[in-house]
């Protein structure tokens, strides 16, 4: 495989990072966070067009290629270790030749490629060198790059640059990418993110899209990345169009087809489309057998939890979709759906008291209150990660999250109540 051009670069004679040899401090993740997959990216398909309402994929399935184990990381920074597969085909095509050229870049617009993220992210597809996505993408961070950008095969942080026109930072939108390949050592560093755009006027801080373990996410991260700042290349993707050059969900792709579309008797490409963007917001557990055409009981189950998610109650929350129930799905705007739909193991966790959370506190429970505090974007808090003890880390990552709630005063004090408990893990 021939390795594109990019600017040389060598790791840090001192560098205490985990990727480094025998300075790997890291603890390994759980066994549980590594493994399994999540019913709600059953057929997912981002919207753009009626026409984009895409066939059925097969399964996915696990193979084993050769791979290029990569940025080994320090936990609670926003960097979990990432390993990454070759550049290979999609699960079920055929295997082109290794070092070939890019081929055909298929056209996307910038709404198209955030929203793609945001299935996997709303999925919470599980990370993977080896394992592939039912979409056919291999579930690391390349994998995950490829999809975004509908790439027709799945490429590595080696080949992606042949996608896409190397751009300077003012130049950033919704949809480009940040991308380390380190060509003398790929085990140490390579990986790439989607920029989601700035989160203020500073651009000191941006939404990052990417497919790390445990699973795809979504947070503030500070640029250009965590570690190894000076050596992140933004690009544009060479086939995104200029049809939403602003904001990626400042339009609305698929106009409402009509109440007329939906309900009891409905058989169209538009109920399919519906129960593909119902399971990519998470209530996808209530399609057993995946969307399909034909309207039924499983469409209105998740038609209802995703307005109850909304807070919408009565005949705003019937399982129908209106213009508004359809406008939040194809923008990608509104909450995901919660227990209603995913079954008990998307549940909040209990409330374990007020008491868990004071200095001297120690439990899982604290662990557990600081993984979702980075799951949710504030693990910048987190120098070394979230760990058992109560600490100062995690009342200043709590307190953050309360202010982005709104809360003021004593309701943002830093330590969580059951109304910052139930909506940190709703």
């Amino acid at each position: 495989m021939t390795a594109p051009v990019f600017e040389d670069v060598e790791p840090a004679s001192d560098c205490d990072c985990p990727g480094c040899g025998p300075r790997r401090r890291a603890a390994p993740l759980p066994a549980s966070a590594r493994l399994g997959g999540h019913p709600a990216a059953r057929g997912v398909v981002v919207v753009a067009t009626a026409s984009a309402v895409l066939g059925a994929v097969p399964p996915a399935a696990a193979l084993t290629p050769a791979h290029f184990p990569h940025r080994q990381a320090l936990p609670g920074d926003g960097e979990p270790s990432t390993p990454q597969g070759k550049k290979g085909p999609l699960y079920g095509a055929a295997t082109p030749s290794p070092g070939t050229a890019a081929g055909p870049v298929p056209p996307a617009t910038r709404t198209e490629i955030v929203n793609r993220a945001r299935t996997w992210v709303a999925a919470q597809v599980p990370y993977s060198m080896d394992d592939y996505w039912s979409d056919g993408y291999r579930q690391d961070c390349s994998g995950f790059v490829s999809m975004a950008w509908g790439l027709p095969g799945n490429e590595w942080t080696g080949s992606l640059d042949q996608y896409g026109v190397r751009i300077t930072r003012e130049e950033l939108q919704p949809g480009d990418i940040l991308l380390y390949h380190n060509p003398d050592d790929p085990e140490r560093g390579s990986h790439v993110v989607i920029f989601g755009g700035w989160t203020d006027h500073t651009r000191t801080y941006y939404t990052v899209y990417e497919q790390t373990p445990p699973e795809a996410r979504r947070q503030a991260t500070p640029y250009p990345y965590w570690s190894d700042t000076d050596k992140y290349v933004p690009y544009r993707y060479k086939g995104v169009t200029a049809v939403t050059a602003g904001a990626a969900a400042s339009a609305t792709p698929v106009a409402y087809p009509g109440a007329d579309s939906f309900g009891p008797g409905a058989d169209n490409a538009y109920v399919t489309l519906l129960g593909r963007m119902l399971a990519a917001r998470g209530a996808g557990a209530s399609y057993p057998d995946g969307p399909g055409p034909v309207w039924g009981e499983a469409d209105r189950q998740a038609t209802q939890a995703f307005q109850e998610a909304q807070g919408w109650t009565g005949a705003d929350a019937d399982g129908l979709p209106g213009p508004g129930t359809w406008e939040l799905l194809v923008t990608g705007a509104g909450e995901n759906a919660g227990a209603g739909a995913a079954g008990p193991d998307r549940r909040a966790p209990g409330y374990p008291g007020r008491g868990s959370f004071r200095p001297g506190a120690t439990g899982d429970h604290v662990t557990r209150l600081g993984a979702q505090l980075v799951r949710r974007g504030f693990g910048r808090f987190y120098p070394l990660g979230p760990g058992p003890h109560w600490g100062e880390a995690d009342r200043r990552a709590v307190a953050a999250f309360q202010r982005a709630q709104g809360l003021r005063g004593r309701a943002a004090d830093g330590y969580p109540g059951p109304d910052t408990w139930r909506r940190l893990f709703a």
